[in-house]
């Protein structure tokens, strides 16, 4: 019977980067584990920890030794292997690769001849020797950008590693990996228990980090923590703690025992937007802020990474070093706002924007015109949005967002009301930005939208006219979130515009030469950005499965001019192929497909009744006249549910056609009279979307 044993490895080391810490962990472990399953070593459960000063993965139930594996070789033929009864150099090579000796080997028959012969077995490695290769390799897999040394060592790492622990089972793994050699000595919180703690086994890291060392271990429990405590101490207060995410992960990052205390601030500071506030707290601080009924309170919850024996000195450190952020946030806003936004619009001409696009100034009034097509569909108000575009880089240059750059475009509407613009134009400023990330919020103002979309369509036809297109995983620009964007503001805001005709513009607009196609190339970029979007299900209307690459193909062949009637195509396609019908129609459109592309389509428009011969042509054609109004009502209406409803009607005449109907006859009259007629049907099922791209059909 295998035996197994728990493994377990940490690395202690100095501060690890906090924003990078859970990528760290992660990556350890799926090294370790992935380095394991290739070495053929069983194992349970693979557990990963990280606090500011270790990473550690433990394999429970790992298998102490590889499995025997056997041996069946053939090698050379005999022929070969031996010379006047000699044994040759390919026959001792094939004995030295299989490590043992030439009486040893044996030989095979087979029909095609007589072969040199190995059968073995070969006595797994054990874990123990092959555990400090799997470590060393998984650390120098992280994905560390930029690698340290420190004191005299030539190894590198993200941070100076400071000790190793390396057990299986009970026993130290032999090992010297950073500089360090293995041991079963790990250290506890540097202040409150900085000796060393000698660990038995691994089942016990745990629970020994937390009682001797006055740290725990588990970046998930140290944050579940960390939020419980932060929501405790805001309700003791009569309020609500603010826990942004990323801010909370961070937290847990700095922190090996995390202690929480209430801070407090003048209240003068709360004429600041609160936006101003929040973002000194959390990300100049990483403290958590308090809301109330009426909006911020004038405190925050800070964690310390210690168990003070004075709490109230952390409080006031706290604060005293709040207090000078705050003061530059509050000079920031009296500065911005004592010079309107519109005085900046003439320093936007000193700014650079893109190398061969101009200055800042240039994209505003770029982005006016395009914003001002863009109204016109949306029949806004067009001074309205030519003023929003003209402000819209505007607070780039005010100190807050040099500040504070995630505020860019906020702060543009707080600056905006007061300069008493109108509501419309600072709320535009504000959503010009949205969305800013895959699932954010739209923007909801109609002058917000057009600002939006002009902006994203200026930003995608200056980059492609300098020919700086994505390639592979290379995005520097974000154009493939830019084309999302635009795809998203559109359908989910339901917005008809004809694109192409936008995409001409914007590149009309641009100063860098470019050719000719490439509003064309710019066009398919936004479609294979919408084929990722619903094939993954994250359209609405759609979930992961609905929609597949053909069906996408089968509605982009109509080449729709808007993105908005593209959906109401995929919907209504998606729909029909639910339908008995979709499987024999789809198949006949395909049929249909191949034999017009070998036919000599074309000469004969009209379907001529005098030229029929027998009732399955005249069955057909009826039943196209019959549905013929109510599909061009359909069209329309972009109803194109009903348009593939009504046509799967068609289903019997069709089959019928095809069970009697001989197209490609001798008779040249009848032949072009039936092509015609195909080619009747097959305009009618192209007015919505090309089905026989659809597997259904094959």
């Amino acid at each position: 019977m295998t035996s197994v044993a728990d493994f377990l490895v940490e690395l202690g080391t100095e501060e690890l980067p906090p924003k990078a810490l859970l990528t760290l962990r992660d990556a350890f472990r799926d090294g370790i584990v992935a380095a394991v399953d290739d070495a053929g070593l069983s194992h349970g459960d693979v557990l990963a920890y990280a606090t500011p000063r270790r990473l550690a993965v433990i394999v429970n139930g790992l298998q102490t030794e590889q499995p025997t594996q056997q041996i069946d070789s053939r090698g050379p033929p005999i022929a070969v292997a031996y010379k006047d009864g000699q044994p040759t150099k390919a026959a001792e090579a094939f004995a030295a690769k299989n490590g043992v000796t030439l009486a040893e080997l044996t030989t095979v028959k087979t029909d095609k001849g007589e072969w040199l012969y190995y059968s073995g077995k070969i006595a797994g490695a054990k874990a123990s020797d092959l555990l400090p290769e799997i470590v060393a390799t998984s650390l120098a897999a992280l994905p560390i950008p930029k690698r340290m040394r420190w004191g005299n060592n030539s190894v590198e790492f993200v941070r100076p590693a400071h000790w190793l622990v390396m057990l299986l089972g009970k026993d130290v793994v032999d090992a010297e990996i950073l500089g360090l050699s293995a041991g079963r000595v790990t250290f506890g919180h540097r202040f409150h228990a900085p000796d060393g703690i000698t660990l038995q086994s691994p089942d016990k890291y745990r629970d020994a980090l937390y009682e001797h060392g006055k740290v725990i271990a588990d970046f998930d429990e140290r944050r579940s923590l960390i939020v419980a405590a932060a929501k405790q101490a805001a309700e003791e207060v009569g309020g609500t703690a603010i826990l942004e995410p990323a801010v909370v992960d961070e937290v847990t990052a700095l922190v090996e025992w995390p202690v929480p205390c209430v801070g407090q601030f003048n209240n003068g500071f709360l004429r600041l937007p609160p936006e101003v506030l929040t973002s000194t707290l959390q990300d100049h601080q990483r403290y958590f802020p308090v809301a109330g009924d009426q909006g911020l309170k004038p405190m925050f919850i800070a964690f310390s990474n210690i168990a003070s024996k004075d709490m109230s000195e952390v409080q006031r450190g706290n604060e005293r070093v709040v207090l000078p952020r705050l003061a530059d946030a509050a000079f920031f806003w009296d500065q911005d706002s004592a010079r309107p936004l519109a005085e900046r619009i003439e320093a936007l001409k000193s700014v650079v924007y893109q190398k061969g696009l101009g200055s800042l100034y240039d994209k505003s009034q770029r982005v006016a015109q395009l914003a001002g097509l863009v109204a016109g569909y949306l029949k806004d108000d067009v001074g309205c949005v030519n003023r929003a575009a003209e402000l819209s880089r505007t607070d780039l240059l005010t100190a807050m967002v040099g500040e504070f750059p995630e505020l860019q475009g906020r702060m543009g509407f707080y600056y905006a009301l007061h300069d008493g613009e109108p509501q419309a134009v600072a709320v535009a400023l504000q959503e010009q930005y949205m969305p800013r990330h895959a699932g954010d919020d739209l923007p909801a103002s109609s002058t917000g939208q057009a600002l939006s979309l002009a902006d994203r369509l200026d930003t995608l036809a200056g980059i492609f006219a300098l020919g700086k297109r994505p390639s592979g995983n290379k995005d520097p620009f974000g154009l493939r979130r830019q084309a999302l964007a635009i795809v998203r503001i559109l359908i989910e805001c339901n917005i008809d515009v004809d694109l192409p005709s936008l995409l001409a513009s914007a590149i009309e607009l641009q100063p860098a030469d470019c050719d000719s196609d490439v509003a064309d190339e710019l066009y398919g970029f936004i479609m294979d950005r919408m084929r990722t979007w619903y094939i993954a299900g994250q359209a609405p209307d759609f979930a992961p499965g609905d929609v597949t690459a053909e069906m996408f193909e089968a509605v982009l062949s109509r080449a729709p001019e808007s993105p908005l009637d593209f959906h109401a195509r995929l919907l209504a396609v998606y729909r029909f192929m639910a339908l008995d019908e979709a499987v024999s129609l789809a198949a006949a459109n395909k049929r249909i497909a191949n034999i017009l592309k070998k036919a000599e389509s074309g000469k004969q428009k009209i379907v001529v009744e005098e030229l029929f011969d027998g009732a399955a042509e005249k069955t057909l054609f009826d039943a196209v006249q019959k549905l013929l109004p109510g599909h061009k009502l359909d069209l329309g209406k972009r109803n194109y549910q009903s348009a593939l409803k009504r046509l799967a009607e068609l289903r019997e005449p069709v089959d019928g056609y095809f069970d009697e109907v001989m197209v490609m006859t001798d008779d040249g009259k009848q032949r072009a009279n039936r092509i015609a007629q195909l080619e009747q049907i097959r305009r009618l099922f192209l007015d919505v979307a090309d089905i026989s791209c659809i597997p259904a059909a094959n």
